[in-house]
């Protein structure tokens, strides 16, 4: 994929504020601080397109950004952090689940698991939800340069045990030496390309329900 632009679109929270859906979508999820903003701003060879907070989690917003005119990246809150208020970590689930379920021009969620890190509660809801919802899943595992290469296989099998996905499932990614860059590419430019064969059974729709157009500045978070 060749970046020619990436454009700050508008947050979010609800539907009423999202902006209309006029290209394909492809959403990144995560827990706080697994590595999402990093991983963003490498796929789109921008130093600060998302910006890295030294507080994760306190990102609460959906944040909606234009690729090349072709399609829109959605950088989804990040959830399990343990500082974040209560209150908050309860948004999360209503927030995210609503924008998984009617947001038409969703195409897939890129699902982020730090290879450090046993999935929990949420990284499974999360899944869950895509499975229900049918939604394409790209899982990726971060940071993976914190590990040895000798190591990586003993770390990723509680990912694989605790998701119940197949070791080909998974690219393996790392930020610094942007490993595993080009597949998450291609896993992300097949879904793209699916979502644009027609159903035979749904008519063609090309109206969109313009939202509210209020901007939002960019939020600092992970």
């Amino acid at each position: 994929m060749h970046i020619k632009s990436t454009t700050f679109v508008k947050s979010a929270t609800k539907p009423a504020n999202y902006p209309p859906a006029a290209l394909p979508e492809i959403a990144f999820a995560g827990r706080s601080n697994v590595g999402k903003s990093s991983l963003i701003n490498v796929l789109v060879n921008r130093k600060a397109l998302v910006r890295t907070s030294s507080t994760p989690g306190r990102t609460q917003l959906l944040n909606f950004f234009d690729i090349n005119g072709a399609f829109s990246l959605v950088d989804l809150p990040g959830y399990g952090f343990a500082k974040v208020p209560l209150a908050v970590k309860k948004e999360w689930g209503p927030m995210v689940r609503t924008y998984l379920e009617r947001r038409e021009s969703l195409r897939a969620v890129v699902v982020l698991f730090d290879i450090r890190r046993v999935p929990r509660e949420e990284d499974l809801q999360l899944l869950d939800w895509l499975e229900e919802l049918s939604v394409p899943t790209i899982p990726v595992i971060t940071k993976i340069d914190k590990v040895s290469r000798g190591q990586r296989l003993k770390q990723i099998g509680p990912i694989l045990e605790a998701t119940g996905l197949d070791r080909d499932d998974f690219t393996l990614f790392s930020a610094p030496t942007r490993e595993g860059m080009e597949e998450i590419w291609e896993r992300v430019e097949a879904a793209l390309e699916a979502g644009e064969e027609p159903d035979p059974s749904i008519e063609s729709d090309s109206s969109a329900v313009p939202g509210d157009e209020a901007d939002l500045s960019p939020p600092t978070g992970e």
